[in-house]
């Protein structure tokens, strides 16, 4: 009888499992579906006769980009976005992502998937037309209507370039030097002149509409290459730079003495500060020119793991749990994250001032939200006022309305997006 009732167990707790596991195989296929219904692959484009002007990767690669072409109203318009990273400040950092997809384009996938701003689908990247008097009955073309409220497409349509990221500068780095007993090649500003050069022969010098963008280290390259991509554009075209998860606020000193990338910082900062505060955003976002709108979550999930609360610095592992997931955060901890967001906000003070810049900045946990579809526009997308970051981005492109919104305190806003990480990804964090 005791058997018996052993194996009733086993078997209960078999078929809960499987019903476990059953629920999660559901999901996921869900998910993927979704997934696949809300992006795209797009296949890679080698920019080898770049090699010759000494524009490659850290192993010497040719750099690399993904292009899907505009279409109808759209072709004239251009979205480029720098893929993001981190970065590396020394020979063994350098070394360790040379032969990578971070350093190597040998190493890239030969296709990606695009979505949110990248989006071709009108649903997804929308523009949107609706009436202020619905018995109208009139097409989008059509210009002439005073009971219609028009709202632009906004990009779905736009030519969409992802640009690889393979330097470890932010496309700063320019050393003629190669070393032979390492073989890395610090030419990121050579590889940043290369892709414009390569985008303007392909039509972008007839640009009426362009935008300059990025994630992360990608978002940094978008505000130090501000100023310098709107010099290079057609004079009548509409340009503005675009920084998601940029907006670094204590890191990264070390980067100009490597690469010896002052020469292509702006001159705005260094003729102000030292070239190493001038990869800090605030020294540099102020002056810039051309209008630049930040996406950023208060809480940036990279800047927590890696600059708040690095693993060199936390040898016991107090924060590992908070970092996967800050409802894992103890008290003291989310006061060391709220002090965190004060700092970053007190950093975002010279941005208010201009009528130029916007800004989003959410209370989130994440980092990165205009290349992912669930945060750029979705249902469930994050907002702030009612607005989700792709309609105060495009309204602010357009200049229908000017955002300049920061969000209250964590956990105030229930639209978030917070990231959840699995351990593997921060093992040794």
């Amino acid at each position: 009888m005791t058997l018996l009732k052993d194996w009733e167990e086993i078997l209960k707790k078999t078929l809960m499992l499987y019903a476990r596991v059953s629920q999660w195989l559901n999901m996921l296929v869900c998910a993927i579906m979704l997934l696949k219904a809300e992006s795209f692959l797009v296949g890679i484009t080698y920019l080898t006769d770049a090699v010759a002007t000494g524009a490659v990767c850290l192993d010497g690669s040719p750099p690399a980009y993904h292009f899907d072409k505009g279409v109808g109203a759209g072709v004239n318009n251009w979205l480029i976005f720098f893929e993001g990273g981190g970065w590396c400040n020394n020979v063994t950092i350098c070394l360790s992502r040379r032969d990578t997809r971070l350093g190597s384009s040998k190493a890239m996938d030969k296709q990606v998937t695009f979505s949110g701003i990248l989006s071709k689908k009108q649903k997804f990247n929308p523009g949107v037309l609706s009436f202020l008097d619905s018995s109208v009955n009139i097409l989008a073309s059509e210009k002439r209507c005073l009971k219609c409220e028009f709202k632009i497409a906004d990009f779905y349509n736009w030519n969409r370039i992802r640009v690889r990221y393979c330097d470890g500068s932010s496309y700063t780095g320019d050393v003629e030097a190669v070393d032979p007993k390492t073989n890395l090649h610090f030419r990121g500003a050579r590889v940043f002149r290369a892709i414009i050069d390569d985008l303007l022969a392909k039509g972008m010098r007839s640009a009426q509409n362009a935008i300059l963008s990025g994630c992360s280290a990608g978002a940094l390259a978008s505000i130090l290459h501000c100023d310098n991509f709107r010099a290079l554009m057609p004079t009548t075209a509409k340009v503005k730079c675009l920084a998601d998860a940029g907006y670094f606020i204590n890191a990264i000193l070390s980067i100009s003495c490597s690469f010896q990338s002052a020469k292509n910082l702006p001159q705005s900062c260094t003729s102000r500060l030292t070239p190493g505060l001038c990869f800090f955003p605030q020294n540099v976002a102020p002056q810039i020119q051309t209008p630049l709108f930040l996406i950023n979550a208060a809480y940036d999930s990279w800047q927590i793991k890696n600059i708040l609360a690095p693993g060199v610095a936390d040898p016991h592992g107090t924060w590992h749990d908070c970092k996967l997931d800050i409802k894992n955060c103890s008290p003291a901890q989310l006061k060391t994250m709220q002090d965190f967001r004060l700092q970053f906000l007190n950093a975002l003070s010279g941005m208010s001032d201009s009528t130029t810049k916007g800004m989003f900045i959410d209370s989130c946990y994440t980092h990165c939200q205009a290349g992912t579809q669930e945060t750029w526009l979705r249902e469930d997308s994050p907002v702030l006022d009612k607005i989700t970051i792709s309609k105060a981005v495009g309204d602010w492109y357009y200049d229908r309305n000017s955002f300049q919104k920061t969000d209250c305190a964590y956990p105030c806003n229930p639209t978030c997006h917070n990231r959840n990480f699995e351990s593997q990804e921060y093992a040794g964090v």
